[in-house]
């Protein structure tokens, strides 16, 4: 007889309290959480940057908040240049298998070592958690153990999920944890695996006990009314929209004779940053400094056409923020009409007018964020998401 907890591994592409990306940190949230009821072994990379995949981290084995992380080298980075050309081509028409397969080790990050470490060592694991369907250590690492296999896909609707060797992907594991129930409906109607045993998860919200921003405004030299976005500054998330959007209602707004709107952007920068008086990005920012300014904000803007969740619309909601969002993503506009604390739009001409109506009508604002708060305490909380999936830990490893 022994009290030695259960082992389960999870393989996540990047892992590690540098890095920005929110599969990632959902992966780490998860992880920290099920040390309470298993032996968890983090099965990673070296990297930290996304689009290089270049080794960082030091190889080999290391311990972050309690948990157990073992990292693998990158076989080769990624050159963006090359795969940005073949991006291009891939995402149109068809292609064979090998033509795909290339792609995703184009992609990356390639990581045989990763996919050896799981092959010989799958009999000490009950089950693998795999974090995110596209990339390289869950394509071939599901292959490997199928039948110990949770694919937490973090899938939307964007080009390269219609690619067909997802789906031989989604059709392999014993079971998925999804996100969101549109995440759920999506995929089983895309690759018809309704059979395959699932969870609707999602990720809960942490906020420390007191959250000081007292100092915000002045730290950062803020003045006036602002909305503010928070995560990677990229185009991929939408941001370029999002500066030609700020542009926009500006320049109607100055018409009119009020001064410009501020934009506060929190995360770090992937792409150029306009100069613009009423575009003030902070870079990254502390935690505290995160949740002070979006407590500090009118609304959270979030103009990511592909979000799986979206923690940071959650974390609005716990702190009763307002969000305004990209409606042609599904997840992030069924968020808003289910707990009826956003506003989402389509047209530059809605974008306008929901800022308008959410900065002129602040009695509304402090409903929709109670709202928020009411809907990431019913669906998003921390014991009943990690109760789901230990259910389907257990379930996969009998």
């Amino acid at each position: 007889m022994t009290d030695s907890k259960p082992k389960i591994a999870m393989v996540v592409q990047r892992y590690g309290l540098e890095v920005n990306g929110g599969a990632e940190l959902e992966c780490r949230l998860y992880a920290e959480r099920l040390t309470a009821r298993y032996d968890v072994t983090i099965l990673t990379t070296c990297a930290i940057d996304h689009y290089t995949w270049r080794d960082e981290y030091a190889p080999g084995e290391e311990s972050i908040h309690g948990v157990r992380v073992v990292r693998f080298r990158v076989a080769r980075e990624r050159n963006m240049e090359t795969f940005s050309r073949l991006h291009g081509e891939m995402m149109n028409g068809t292609h064979t298998r090998e033509e795909e397969e290339n792609w995703l080790l184009e992609q990356g990050p390639v990581c045989p070592d990763l996919i050896t470490y799981i092959r010989t060592h799958k009999a000490e694991y009950e089950a693998f958690l795999f974090m995110t369907y596209l990339y390289y250590p869950t394509f071939y690492g599901v292959a490997e153990v199928p039948e110990k296999a949770i694919l937490i896909p973090t899938a939307h609707d964007e080009p390269p999920i219609y690619l067909s060797i997802f789906a031989d992907l989604f059709r392999q594991p014993k079971s998925i944890f999804y996100n969101t129930l549109s995440e759920q409906v999506f995929v089983e109607n895309l690759f018809g695996n309704r059979d395959i045993r699932s969870e609707i998860g999602g990720a809960g919200v942490d906020l420390p006990d007191t959250i000081d921003s007292s100092h915000f405004r002045s730290d950062f030299n803020i003045e006036g009314p602002y909305i503010v976005y928070v995560g990677r500054i990229e185009e991929g998330k939408g941001c370029a929209d999002l500066f030609r959007l700020i542009d926009l209602y500006n320049k109607y707004r100055m018409k009119s004779g009020r001064e410009p709107l501020t934009l506060v952007l929190a995360g770090k920068p992937a792409m150029a940053i306009p100069e613009r008086s009423y575009v003030k990005p902070l870079g990254f920012v502390s935690d505290n400094d995160k949740y002070a300014a979006i407590t500090e904000s009118e609304f959270l803007v979030l103009p990511s056409h592909f979000e799986s969740l979206s923690i940071v619309v959650l974390e609005a909601f716990r702190l009763r923020r307002p969000v305004l969002v990209n409606g042609t993503c599904e997840v992030l506009r069924d968020h808003c009409r289910i707990s009826n604390a956003g506003l989402y739009y389509q047209t530059p001409e809605e974008f306008c007018a929901f800022v308008d109506y959410l900065l002129e009508h602040p009695q509304i604002c402090r409903q929709m964020g109670e709202n928020g708060l009411h809907y990431q305490q019913k669906y998003y909380a921390w014991d009943k998401i990690i109760g789901k999936l230990s259910d389907l830990i257990q379930y996969t490893a009998v």
